[in-house]
């Protein structure tokens, strides 16, 4: 019985964390619905007087990124923005036949007039977090934006953003991500609704009240003063935005959130760049819990409200271990509620927390619906969604809880780009890609064994307990096949 009572014990806690997080989700979902009828009158730079703009830098840190960078600094030299006020950088830690070509392009552009500057090391020092350090040293403007290798800012992108930082208390400000191919597959709708979620939801819903944010690391602006009274860029955890947010906001800088101003972006299109980039996001996330929570919660100048949403925030992640250990525990669940009578009781508690489910649904209805619209069909097709989407983040789960445990660990690992393709439409092939992984994780047979046991937890429903079987658990163990097989199958194959 001990055996037992230890598999009750460590599911149930795992349960209450998630439901604790599901409800912060709602009073996030509470905060949003507030803020849309609030009307924005933040003061701003009337740039209808030149003495108004401010010089402007622009990083543009990059490795590695042959597919794309010639879009990216043909879209940079669109914006429309006073010359004499802008400079860009180009921080490239590239080590192949990329360099040549970003170094010659460069040149063209300079010709063209702008201020542009081939930023370079002898080293990768603290990776994206070193290169952007190296570039504000030398960062001649008082507001620093950042944008990823994938990110195209439309021309207007520094008209409609930089005006917000009149008011001196901003340190930051960001603006939501788009996708430009959002339709490519099944695996790039998955991210993108659940980037949308994040940009929705959780963004607004904290900013709109004070609560901690982050700063996405691209497609938004730094206060350069704000930089570096918060102590600069760090590399010690392998999300340097998340951390150099929570060290801003414990220095009372106030980050602006402008989710009507979109950024198009491209997703991961072969699984195992969505994979690199998850793992890099979720251990990040467990580093900056171990860095940044006692900080977080011995702050005097916090209210516990903000204390509680930050302290989730940074536990994100972690949410996937918990999804994990309920995941694989509740077939022993299902075999000693059929077994033990006189636990029933705890059963029908415990199936209290489907609500959490519930609560996750209705969340990301009202992220769906601010996107797509309303309406009986488009109601129809995100339950689709919402349950694919699901399926598949379970699928993940093993993934991300192996970086999570690592993050907490503090085991150390390289900070791992994410490869770009520069492809929208699926009759584009991203096989030549260069910078795929060619190895296949020893973590995929794991996941195909998980898909096998979930196969058995489907099984289990028809023969456990003298009753003619239990199929309370069975739509749980059906998306949890359905998520692992995906993304056991899509590794395997490599395909998007």
């Amino acid at each position: 019985m001990i055996l037992e009572i230890s598999i009750i014990v460590i599911y149930t806690i795992s349960l209450v964390i998630i439901f604790a997080y599901s409800l912060s989700q709602l009073n996030l979902l509470f905060n949003y619905l507030r803020a849309q009828r609030i009307k924005d009158d933040a003061p701003k730079f009337n740039f209808k007087d030149p003495a108004q703009i401010p010089l402007v830098t622009i990083q543009l840190p990059v490795y590695n990124e042959l597919y794309v960078m010639e879009r990216l600094l043909d879209n940079i030299a669109l914006l429309d923005y006073p010359k004499e006020k802008l400079e860009i950088q180009v921080l490239d830690d590239s080590t192949d036949e990329s360099f040549e070509r970003t170094k010659n392009h460069i040149e063209r552009l300079k010709n063209q007039g702008l201020d542009i500057k081939h930023v370079t090391r002898e080293d990768r020092s603290g990776f994206k977090a070193g290169a952007l350090k190296e570039g504000l040293k030398i960062a001649k403007g008082e507001y620093i934006a950042i944008f990823d290798a994938d990110f195209l800012p439309e021309p207007n992108w520094l008209q409609r953003t930089v005006p917000y930082f009149k008011d001196r208390n901003i340190g930051v400000v960001q603006t939501r991500w788009g996708h430009i191919n959002r339709e490519y597959s099944l695996l790039t709708r998955v991210q993108a609704f659940a980037l949308d979620a994040h940009f929705t939801l959780e963004q607004v819903g904290r900013n709109s009240k004070g609560h901690f944010i982050n700063f996405n690391g691209t497609a938004g602006l730094w206060r350069k003063q704000c930089i570096e009274d918060a102590g600069n860029w760090e590399g010690d955890t392998l999300t340097e935005d998340l951390d150099l947010s929570y060290r801003a906001q414990l220095k009372n800088w106030k980050f602006k959130y402008l989710e009507d101003v979109k950024t198009p972006a491209e997703l991961p299109v072969v699984i195992s760049a969505a994979r690199s980039q998850q793992f890099r996001w979720n251990k990040g996330g467990a580093e900056n819990f171990q860095k940044m929570s006692k900080k977080v919660v011995t702050s005097k100048s916090l209210s516990t409200k903000t204390k509680m949403h930050g302290i989730l925030h940074l536990l994100n992640s972690t949410m996937f271990l918990n999804v994990l250990i309920v995941a694989i525990l509740s077939i022993p669940m299902l075999y000693i509620k059929n077994e033990y009578a006189h636990l029933k009781p705890y059963f029908y508690v415990m199936s209290f927390f489907v609500i959490s489910s519930v609560i996750f649904f209705i969340c990301y209805w009202f992220m769906f619906k601010s996107i797509y619209g309303g309406g009986f069909k488009q109601f129809i097709r995100y339950i689709g969604m919402f349950f694919t989407f699901f399926s598949i983040a379970m699928g993940f789960s093993l993934h991300n809880s192996i970086a999570v445990i690592e993050g907490h660990l503090g085991k150390r690992s390289d900070f791992i780009r994410t490869p770009k393709f520069n492809i929208s439409e699926l009759k584009e092939s991203w096989k030549g890609n260069k910078y795929i992984k060619k190895n296949i994780s020893i973590n995929v047979i794991f996941e195909g064994l998980l898909m096998l046991y979930f196969a058995f937890g489907m099984y289990s429903a028809f023969v456990v307990g003298d009753q003619g079987g239990d199929f309370g658990l069975f739509p749980f163990h059906l998306m949890l096949f359905i998520g692992f097989g995906f993304v056991f199958f899509k590794s395997l194959t490599s395909k998007a």
